[in-house]
């Protein structure tokens, strides 16, 4: 696998952005970056869910629509979603169109909610996995970066334990780099040295 590769713009970045500006700015500003933010740290999940077997950059194109559909992902609203909405949201052409998906989305809300009325918050929740502060790793190519680990694997058992769909280690492990709960920006990426 590549080692970082030297952007148009003279960066060196982590080669899986591309030189997609969309990609690049994603990789720039958002991927690694800690968010604790509960409702922020549920979108991501979410579309890391839908994201399973497409391309990333699929999902970050689509992503202001599935935005405008899943009500800016706040739990209490997608939670009370019922099978005409699914059919609604099924009918969507700017999201991806997957019923289990769908459907996994609202049961998830709802686990969502169940934690936050045991007192549970989500953030915490997650952010537990890693002892609270960014697990920061210095790949030196694409192919020194896990598609999952024991955290993840462990947060995705607790996440399935509470109710939440589509979450299994590598959707979990790519949530928890995409939420800065891990930083695998690669050695020679700017990112890496900012």
């Amino acid at each position: 696998m590549r080692p970082a590769h030297l952007h148009p713009d003279g960066r060196h970045r982590c080669p899986w952005c591309g030189t997609d500006p969309l990609y690049v700015a994603y990789h720039d500003e958002e991927w690694g970056v800690p968010e604790r933010d509960s409702r922020a740290l549920f979108e991501k999940l979410l579309l890391d869910g839908f994201q399973a077997g497409l391309a990333w950059i699929t999902i970050l194109r689509k992503r202001d629509n599935f935005r405008r559909a899943f009500d800016g992902f706040e739990p209490e609203i997608i939670a009370r979603y019922d099978a005409a909405k699914v059919e609604a949201l099924m009918q969507d052409a700017g999201i991806v169109r997957n019923r289990a998906k769908i459907e996994g989305a609202v049961l998830s809300a709802r686990a969502y909610l169940e934690l936050r009325d045991k007192g549970v918050d989500f953030s915490a929740f997650l952010w537990e996995s890693v002892g609270g502060t960014p697990f920061v790793r210095r790949p030196r190519t694409l192919g020194d970066v896990p598609a999952e680990t024991p955290e993840s694997r462990a947060l995705s058992k607790r996440l399935k334990a509470a109710g939440f769909k589509f979450c299994g280690p590598t959707i979990v492990y790519a949530a928890m780099q995409a939420c800065g709960l891990v930083d695998d920006h690669l050695e020679e990426c700017w990112r890496a040295k900012g």
